[in-house]
């Protein structure tokens, strides 16, 4: 099978064009014929080998992918050949790619494979942090860093879903007015503008009620002191590249929170309130109060680049990669 090839954990521009052997499924696995992956901020960190997980090499990326399943393992009774479904796994930049049954899901019929590609991850791990993590309520002011990327935008959205006053944060004007048509109330741009003044005015200095925080770095401590009282702050990640040293003081003055969302642990771990959450997500789709962003479709060869592009911070919501481009 054709396929994007990591050899070595290095440079993203390391990563080639390859043929694999065809995989064969194992009892709780299938094979999926891949229509459409999409690219997310671990699959970059996973090849440079600084990602939490470190897969043996060589491995195929692509941890999130939709197509039609045409092999299954012995131990699957839940889905079928010919099933349109969508997965978590590894594998996606390919044309076949295996998935733990237990983490493939079948697809509504009016969902296609690049919505479908683009839906999962980000808005799954968007709603755990917020619902379950930040503790988001109906009334309460969000602030969203990194606004216009795939998990940023999902939070934009859900935070609307959920009732709460949106506040969204980017570095330039273009992602804010993406923010903006996905129905942020008010937007920040922190390359321009000083993040906490600007917080200030627009709360009339009562602060933030949570903070989602996929991007770290030197925003983080000011997102932090404009926490209100008993305000919560959720990391997500550090797409800036720099992991934030945050006073402990600071948590202490205002009784604020800080809690981690590690979003695939929380599945295996919480797996009654995942469903639950990927059933609300489906509602809000269908209703359309939520719909990811795709910004680019392209190729398995063009991938190295775009995961570049995604590590400098200069993609808007989701790129989505077809094997046949």
């Amino acid at each position: 099978m054709k396929c994007l090839v990591c050899r070595a954990f290095g440079p993203l521009a390391d990563l080639a064009l390859g043929e694999l052997p065809t995989p064969e499924p194992g009892p709780r696995q299938v094979r999926i014929r891949i229509g459409a992956a999409s690219l997310n901020y671990p699959d970059a960190l996973m090849v440079q080998g600084l990602y939490q997980v470190k897969p043996s090499l060589p491995f195929v990326p692509g941890a999130e992918f939709a197509g039609t399943v045409e092999s299954i393992g012995a131990e699957v009774k839940h889905l079928n050949i010919g099933d349109r479904v969508v997965a978590l796994g590894l594998g996606g930049f390919g044309e076949v790619a295996l998935a733990d049954a237990t983490q493939t899901m079948r697809l509504p019929p009016e969902m296609d494979f690049a919505t479908a590609a683009a839906f999962f991850l980000t808005y799954c791990t968007s709603l755990r942090g917020l619902k379950d993590c930040g503790r988001l309520a109906a009334g309460e002011t969000l602030l969203v860093l990194g606004a216009a990327g795939g998990v940023g935008i999902a939070a934009v959205e859900i935070g609307k879903a959920m009732g709460a006053t949106v506040i969204a944060a980017a570095s330039s004007d273009a992602k804010l007015a993406l923010c903006r048509n996905r129905g942020a109330d008010s937007v920040i741009n922190y390359e321009t503008e000083n993040l906490r003044t600007r917080i200030d005015e627009l709360t009339g200095g009562k602060g933030i009620d949570v903070v989602y925080d996929p991007v770290g770095g030197r925003y983080t401590e000011d997102a932090l002191r404009a926490l209100a009282w008993r305000g919560r702050l959720v990391v997500v990640g550090f797409a800036s590249g720099t992991i934030p040293k945050i006073p402990a003081n600071l948590a202490l003055l205002r009784e604020r929170t800080i809690i981690g969302l590690y979003w695939g642990e929380s599945v295996a771990r919480d797996p009654r309130g995942h469903a639950a959450n990927v059933a609300q997500l489906l509602e809000w789709h269908a209703t359309g109060k939520i719909r990811p962003v795709i910004s680019e479709r392209i190729g398995l060869a063009e991938v190295p680049a775009a995961m570049a592009r995604m590590v400098g911070r200069q993609v808007l919501g989701k790129v989505i990669v077809l094997p046949d481009a």
